[in-house]
């Protein structure tokens, strides 16, 4: 399957260019049936955009959605859904430095390399952290879906910026206080030291990683597909296409490569004739099938690669080692913009596999 689609059954392929005349997507194989209005897909976008608080790249970009195709009267109608927006704030001339100097731990080089010097590289073209605009235009119209058919949602927010770490809080409190500060943090302590030190590190030159951790509730059990489509193996697919992400993680994940087998199963027990466990260190996954818990993942975001701070490079027409201090607008730390993205793809793959497995109609019906 090329590259710039992703999902079989819930389908969706992503154009465009970080500085080109506008980025957008089609979905294909979203039911008939389902209200969808702009400003189901622009609230996501809104929270993705750039330009919104001091810890972003000042790249303003309105981001208004277009909806081209596959609704009518506010309903889809099973046609394909093309969706668009336009690219207003573009400065191209501070990439004309990476042409012949790549930037470390940037795509650069493996891109100019693959495409023989004809990719895109103005903003990092199709490997810029813009695209995920359009994994958000997709990711919003999966979650529509998911949450109109089955009652599920997904709830996305920052757990660790440059180790400074949440403490745990019950999803409801996450859901209320998450968009409440700039860092997209429900740990509102915490909040205010991430905050701190990204604008210290944006004072340095540097940038900052950290992790974004995203539960999904009101799954049914047994949607995934066994081995090669498994839920772990489609969501992770998915994540990994997030610029800058390096980790994916789910349930205990690598802490529960510590513990013993008596200490990481999850017993079952039965309340109102529901079969649940007292923990969830699968993470809501077990066979790659979901088992009816919440799915609880986390990401891991390296720190972004365009910084301030001087570097070492190639220039590539010389040969010459040179020393590369990246110009422009850039992120800080791409996290706190990521909630919305992680949401997003996790809901992108939920809706494929829930159309694949049957769980969702080809018609919705109110």
């Amino acid at each position: 399957m090329p590259g710039n689609i992703l999902g079989e059954r819930f389908a969706m392929m992503s154009f465009g260019e970080s500085h080109g005349r506008c980025l957008g997507m089609v979905v294909d194989g979203c039911p008939a049936g389902l209200p969808l209005h702009e400003s189901d897909i622009q609230a996501q976008l809104d929270r993705r955009k750039p330009g919104t608080s001091v810890i972003t790249t000042q790249r303003k970009e309105q981001d208004k959605v277009d909806i081209i195709s596959g609704t009518y009267n506010g309903f889809t109608t099973g046609a394909p859904i093309c969706t668009l927006v336009w690219n207003h704030d573009q400065n191209s001339a501070d990439y004309e430095l990476i042409k012949t100097n790549p930037r470390p731990g940037h795509a650069d080089y493996p891109a100019m390399v693959k495409y023989g010097g004809f990719t895109d590289h103005r903003g990092g073209g199709r490997f810029s952290g813009r695209l995920t605009a359009t994994l958000v235009m997709a990711g919003s119209i999966a979650q529509k879906l998911l949450e109109y058919s089955l009652g599920v949602e997904t709830t996305a927010y920052t757990k660790a910026i440059g180790g400074i770490r949440a403490q745990q809080v019950d999803l409801m409190v996450a859901k209320k206080y998450r968009y409440t500060n700039d860092v997209r943090c429900p740990d509102l302590v915490k909040a205010e030291e991430m905050k701190s030190a990204i604008m210290r590190a944006k004072r340095e030159g540097d940038s900052l990683g950290g992790i974004v951790e995203c539960v999904t509730t009101g799954i049914p059990i047994g949607i995934g597909e066994p081995i090669f489509s498994s839920l772990e193996s489609e969501l992770s697919k998915a994540l990994f296409s997030i610029p800058a992400v390096k980790a994916v993680e789910f349930g205990s994940g690598f802490n529960g490569t510590s513990l013993r087998g008596s200490e990481n199963n999850d017993p079952y027990f039965k309340q109102d004739s529901k079969v649940l466990t007292t923990t969830n260190n699968s993470g809501g996954i077990l066979g790659g099938l979901s088992n009816g818990m919440p799915i609880e993942l986390r990401v891991g975001f390296k720190p972004a690669s365009s910084i301030a701070k001087t570097q070492k490079s190639i220039n590539l027409l010389t040969g010459e080692q040179t020393d590369l201090s990246v110009p422009g607008r850039h992120d800080p730390c791409v996290v706190p913009r990521a909630p919305p993205i992680v949401e997003c793809v996790v809901s992108m793959v939920l809706a494929d596999l829930a159309l694949r497995g049957g769980f969702i109609p080809p018609i919705l019906r109110r």
